[in-house]
């Protein structure tokens, strides 16, 4: 088992969710996350310059077997891509063990 963690742009968090579905990942968790990171310009709306030093992010947080890890990752790789500075970053960790607290199931089925 691999947990994923991605941190995206949150104007392309439907598109990465949709894209996931499509995959059969049913299951994910993510929250609102801020940043720093190589984004150095600053924007200016209606007349302010806003610092944007610090990026607003939305990271998901995905575990999947090992036989879903790329495909996993090709879907967010796609969905998430504008091509500009600030598309995100994923990270693959591996997971020791997991449970469904529910029915005390562990490993792989405890993921479905």
């Amino acid at each position: 088992m691999k947990k994923i963690e991605a941190i995206i742009r949150k104007s392309k968090f439907e598109e990465v969710k949709k894209a996931l579905l499509e995959i059969e990942v049913m299951f994910f968790t993510y929250w609102d996350v801020t940043g720093v990171g190589n984004e150095k310009q600053g924007h200016v709306y209606r007349g302010v310059a806003y610092n944007t030093s610090d990026l607003q992010r939305r990271m998901l947080s995905i575990v999947v077997s090992d036989s879903f890890v790329e495909r996993t990752v090709e879907a967010i790789l796609k969905s998430a891509f504008t091509g500009e500075v600030g598309d995100g970053k994923i990270f693959v960790s591996p997971i020791e063990e997991a449970y469904r607290i529910r029915t005390k199931e562990t490993g792989t089925p405890s993921l479905n």
